[in-house]
């Protein structure tokens, strides 16, 4: 998905042009408007009746920016995430340029090797919670006064993976090259610590190739339990052959030097690289609680978890468990208040029906304990503090993650939520949530008005609002969708990334 925008210039260029087509009605409303209202006194002879005739501005949907191929490119092809793989593989690519010309043609195996630990320990740390949500803060902190085509850019930080991803994949092709002159040395020095820095080597390999294999997006999507197991079996084996692999290499390099192993360890920065990686690991698993849920089963398609253990913020996301060394889920918290005092005292989520986990969590409405992993961390949401305004867009159970942002009442927004029959799917408590947080949000009930048009809609509140940007929480294709049809329109929009 890509999320790149037109300059603010163009962006307002065709807003002051738009010309508002009116529609007049005596109708009833069917729904909530997304036009305006005007009132007018019609009197005729005899008659005293006032009547309040609605005239509902539509606007114009504007047309696209650019050539086909040019959005293609632009607005789909070269995301953030995709621009940040590239310009990670090409630093590293530099890289191993400038080795193999000082080196004339053949790299020493230890600099070989500090290369792909570093790059390992830069993937790592873009895992770890604190760690990305400091970046978030960063990118956050800046005023609204600002151009918009600055903040724009910087809400672009959830596209982290890229460096998660770029890092790994650059990791695995340093560590074949070192692999192969291992194995080289070995052959010229057939050593019993040669040989064991070789095979943990190619242990190495082997485990990195299974991550990066089965983390390809379309595996990922049609086996993500065994992509889950892959990637952590695969990747706990990988980090205990490391350590394995860097005393070794480091005998080898002290016999070499003539010093002490524990001199080479200090001197390595293969050996700081693995500690830090090591400590990200470490930190996220010794924070492992079984926690006491309270279901409040919402109808047969939605539940909502609460947790009491602790009070949560709004914009952060928790892992969540039934069985921590195979399956985790992500989901976006919602605070819980105290209804006298209006405090925080604990958090929710809201879980819909989207396969056998979520069905089982569904169907269990007692008391019980679950999993969860790790830090509260930051997601795509928590960006929108650097807009003015904003429209944000939901279908479905889409709407739980943006309850955590209406709660807050940060940013001045509208609301627009799709979704089938929201009372009897959600509850009466969910839909005045929302409302109450946009009195006038637009709640499209599809099972009696159908499935919207939803970027002209999108766009009607967008234009009412003079919002700067959209967000936008709902499945792979609306997301696509809908972030595509606004950034082609000059339109910063933002909706989750479904392959990182």
């Amino acid at each position: 998905m890509t999320y790149n925008h037109a300059e603010k210039g163009q962006a307002g260029a065709f807003r002051d042009d738009l010309a508002p087509t009116p529609i007049a009605s005596t109708l009833p409303s069917t729904g909530p408007s997304t036009g305006t209202t005007t009132p007018s006194i019609h009197s005729g002879k005899g008659v005293d009746e006032k009547q309040i005739e609605r005239v509902a501005e539509r606007a114009i949907l504007p047309d696209q920016l650019g050539t086909e191929l040019s959005r293609q490119v632009r607005h789909k092809y070269a995301s953030s995430y995709r621009k940040i793989f590239g310009v990670i593989f090409t630093v590293n690519l530099a890289v191993f340029v400038g080795l193999m010309a000082s080196y004339k043609g053949m790299p020493n195996s230890r600099d070989v090797g500090s290369a792909a630990s570093a790059n390992l320990m830069v993937s790592i740390l873009f895992r770890q919670e604190e760690f990305v949500n400091f970046w978030y803060e960063v990118f956050t902190c800046v005023p609204h006064s600002w151009p918009l085509y600055i903040r724009k850019r910087l809400a672009k930080v959830f596209h982290y993976g890229g460096c998660h991803s770029g890092a790994g994949t650059a990791a695995v092709v340093w560590y074949i090259l070192y692999t192969i002159l291992a194995t080289k040395e070995w052959i010229d020095e057939p050593v019993t610590d040669e040989l064991v820095n070789m095979v943990t080597s190619w242990i190495l390999v082997s485990m990195f190739m299974i991550i990066l294999t089965s983390a390809h997006p379309d595996l990922r999507r049609k086996f993500h339990d065994y992509f889950e197991a892959f990637h952590r079996f695969a990747g706990w084996t990988a980090l205990m052959t490391f350590w394995i692999h860097n005393i070794f290499s480091a005998r080898v390099t002290a016999r070499q030097w003539e010093t002490s192993l524990g001199d080479v360890l200090i001197r390595s920065p293969n050996f700081w690289f693995i500690c830090i990686s090591t400590s990200c690991t470490i930190a996220s698993w010794s924070r492992l609680r079984r926690r006491t849920v309270y279901p409040e089963k919402l109808s047969d398609h939605a539940t909502r978890l609460h947790f009491k253990y602790r009070g949560m913020a709004p914009f952060y996301g928790l892992k969540i468990s039934d069985k921590p060394l195979t399956e985790w889920h992500a989901f976006a918290t919602i605070p819980d208040t105290d209804p006298e005092s209006g405090k925080i005292n604990g958090f929710s989520v809201v879980v819909s029906n989207a396969g056998d986990w979520t069905k089982k969590q569904i169907m269990k409405p007692n008391e019980r304990k679950l999993w969860v992993r790790g830090a509260p961390l930051h997601g795509l949401l928590y960006t929108s503090k650097l807009f003015q305004r904003i429209v944000v867009v939901a279908t479905g159970s889409g709407i739980g993650p943006c309850l955590s942002l209406l709660f807050a009442g940060i940013t001045p927004r509208r609301v627009f939520w799709s979704t089938r029959e929201p009372h009897g799917t959600y509850g009466t408590r969910v839909v005045e949530e929302v409302k109450r947080a946009d009195p006038n949000a637009v709640i499209w009930n599809t099972h009696e008005r159908g499935y919207p048009d939803i970027v002209r809609e999108v766009y009607q509140l967008v234009h009412e609002s003079n919002a700067e940007a959209v967000f936008i929480i709902s499945n792979p294709k609306v997301t696509e969708k809908v972030v595509y049809g606004m950034t082609t329109r000059g339109i910063p929009a933002y909706g989750a990334i479904f392959d990182s």
